[in-house]
C-alpha cells in the first residue's frame, strides 16, 4: 500500500486516484500520521454491500431461544443484627 503526504495528494490527485483504481487502497498521512485511506470505488461497493441494516444485525446475533439459566438455591448465611 502506497503512501502519500497530504500536500503530495493534493498535487498530485489524479495519481493518487490512479493508483487506487490499479494498485489498491493508499494510505495519506499528515506530519507522518496515517490520516485517511483512499480506495477504489469497486473496493467501496463490496464494503458497503455487505453492510446489514440495524434490524437485520439485531436479528442476526446469536439466538436466544433456549437460554436457561440454572439459579442458585442457597439463601446466603444466617446474620444477626
Amino acid at each position: 500500500m502506497a503512501t502519500w503526504q497530504v500536500q503530495d495528494a493534493k498535487t498530485r490527485l489524479s495519481e493518487v486516484i490512479e493508483r487506487a483504481c490499479t494498485e489498491g487502497p493508499q494510505t495519506i498521512t499528515r506530519h507522518g500520521t496515517e490520516r485517511a485511506i483512499l480506495i477504489s470505488i469497486e473496493d467501496y461497493r463490496a464494503l458497503a454491500a455487505h453492510k446489514p441494516d440495524f434490524k437485520a444485525y439485531l436479528l442476526g446475533g446469536p439466538k436466544v431461544d433456549d437460554f436457561a439459566i440454572d439459579r442458585d438455591r442457597d439463601t446466603g448465611r444466617a446474620v444477626e443484627l
